[in-house]
């Protein structure tokens, strides 16, 4: 474990203050920051606590839609009569995720930011990798790769981003606030995760020192109609192989809108626009609907590329999308 400064934040402007020493770091639940310190993959001389700094409240906007504060834990959100009710999409991803106990320590800002779990990234024994050394190599490519990307990967990468709570954050076009010096700033959560390009090192586009504050989620017509689907190998405390979020707006059993986002296949949650207007018009439960669900799936996988172990990701990623769609149109909302 390196040698660390550690500061209590007040607010968000005492942070931004601090966080202009030499390599400093915010720090939320910690859940994957201190593992990657103690293991070397990460590097830091200060951290930044944001658990006081009165950024964890969850709120109503005026317009309908809900306001978490960065440092709110996953298990708050996850069980907050809000979130539960406006948007159980975001509510089924949390709570698929790690464990109770990492649940009720991690936070949304840094779920937001947490790192690929690629084998090659983690363990500092591999010298090759390009997330960690820029320019060194990619030995995923040619290595144990069952866990990596099908889409957006580049030569320089082909890590995944984890989160399942991005993943349902895409579905719902919410709006990642964040805050420097220059003042504050909102991020589509499209825009906020980058692809790998040959700049694998950086995840998310945020500059040096800037800090989350919140995260916004506007109205949203698919309260009754949502479901997450996570396809891993244990039933719990496993990152996903393949997962989806699927909601749909009916309007007397016929589609009026619907989202969909894709976890585990790349570097991050992955969504395009305009796919799901396959669906619009489709009465649930008939075999159109069945269809176009299946034409969603095709244009989300368009140019995906299996490497030697996870082929399989494409059929299942192809067949989870079905899948998820129609539970999520199934008169229980999404439930079975």
């Amino acid at each position: 474990m390196q040698s660390l400064f550690y500061d209590r934040a007040t607010d968000a402007e005492n942070a931004l203050g601090l966080a202009q020493q030499a390599n400093a770091r915010y720090l939320g639940g910690g859940t994957n920051l201190l593992d990657l310190l103690k293991g070397d993959v990460e590097q830091a001389s200060r951290l930044i606590d944001l658990n006081r700094s009165g950024l964890a409240r969850i709120t109503a906007n005026a317009d309908g839609g809900v306001r978490i504060g960065a440092a709110a834990r996953n298990s708050d959100m996850a069980n907050d009569a809000l979130i539960r009710q406006r948007y159980p999409l975001l509510s089924q991803a949390l709570l698929s995720g790690a464990s109770p106990q990492l649940r009720n320590t991690a936070t949304a800002g840094g779920n937001l930011m947490q790192r690929t779990r690629c084998h090659y990234f983690t363990d500092t024994a591999f010298k090759k990798c390009n997330k960690r050394n820029p320019g060194s190599g990619c030995t995923a490519r040619d290595g144990v790769n069952r866990i990596h990307a099908i889409l957006g990967n580049s030569d320089a990468c082909i890590a995944t981003n984890p989160s399942d709570m991005s993943v349902a954050l895409a579905a719902l076009d919410a709006v990642v606030v964040a805050r420097s010096p220059r003042g504050e700033r909102r991020i589509p959560i499209g825009e906020f995760h980058r692809l790998p390009g040959d700049q694998p090192q950086f995840d998310t586009i945020l500059g040096k020192g800037e800090l989350i504050t919140a995260i916004d989620l506007p109205p949203s017509p698919f309260a009754a109609n949502a479901h997450y689907l996570k396809v891993r190998d244990r039933a719990s405390y496993a990152f996903a192989l393949v997962s989806v979020a699927a909601a749909v707006a009916l309007r007397d059993g016929v589609v009026d809108r619907a989202a969909v986002a894709l976890g585990g296949v790349a570097h991050k949650p992955w969504r395009i626009a305009g796919a799901e207007t396959a669906l619009v018009g489709q009465r649930a439960g008939t075999p159109g609907f069945e269809r176009s669900a299946g034409a969603i799936a095709d244009i989300l996988l368009a140019g995906a590329q299996g490497f030697k172990d996870n082929r399989f990701k494409i059929p299942l990623a192809h067949r989870s999308i079905v899948r998820a769609l129609q539970v999520a149109a199934q008169p229980t909302g999404g439930t079975a």
